[in-house]
């Protein structure tokens, strides 16, 4: 379940305020007024959008304040490169496409960290069993709990079977808005989204069956 955003300053802070729009008016204008220079035009765009966004990043990351450093980043590229932005398109999918390639470089970082510390972890567990000390079973038990398998799996996927995932099934997307965020067509989105699940459950299924085998045994 994503949390409940904690106003922060520091995000809000990040993003000019100047002038007024004054009136209700759809994002195409608030881009135009904001190209123009009209601040407070993309303030009223971020206020409307960010916690879409943020909830898209926390599900790719699972970190309340990578996904609230990563919304800001977002917005803030966002501002600068209006200039960049293709009136056919949509804004909220245009700021979830540089969400998710923020995320990607995030998550890639993490990975690379994780690898590390999983070799140091490796060591540590080899010295361990040579010590004849074993590790704690309870931790064991932990690590086998399906949701955290599940969250394992979503997260371990490729970013772009990660992306379609949460995107269909978490965010509830219609496949259009999923083409735009790929840069594909409607059918191209629905193919993307049934080879992540796919991949997904090739994933899930060695490891499900493992805690299934095991609960079934507890129950004998």
């Amino acid at each position: 379940m994503t949390p409940k955003r904690k106003p922060d300053r520091k995000m809000d802070a990040a993003i000019p305020v100047q002038g007024s729009t004054g009136v209700e008016t759809n994002d195409d204008a608030l881009i135009q007024a904001a190209r123009e220079g009209d601040f407070a035009a993309f303030e009223v765009l971020y206020q409307r959008h960010r916690l879409a966004v943020y909830r898209f990043i926390y599900q790719m990351v699972h970190k309340q304040d990578d996904a609230e450093d990563i919304t800001q980043e977002a917005f803030v590229r966002a501002f600068h490169n209006l200039h960049r932005f293709r009136e056919q398109a949509r804004f909220s999918t245009w700021i979830t496409r540089i969400a998710m390639n923020l995320c990607t470089d995030r998550v890639r970082m993490a990975q690379r960290r994780a690898f590390l510390e999983q070799k140091e972890a490796q060591g540590a567990l080899e010295w361990m069993t040579m010590s004849g000390v074993s590790p704690n079973p309870v931790e064991e038990m932990e690590r086998n709990r399906t949701a955290a398998l599940v969250r394992e799996a979503v997260m371990a996927l490729p970013a772009h079977h990660r992306t379609a995932i949460i995107l269909r099934d978490f965010e509830g997307k219609e496949y259009d808005e999923i083409g735009e965020v790929f840069g594909c067509s409607t059918g191209g989105a629905k193919l993307r989204v049934l080879r992540a699940r796919r991949a997904l459950k090739a994933r899930l299924a060695p490891v499900l069956g493992e805690v299934e085998t095991e609960e079934a045994r507890d129950e004998e």
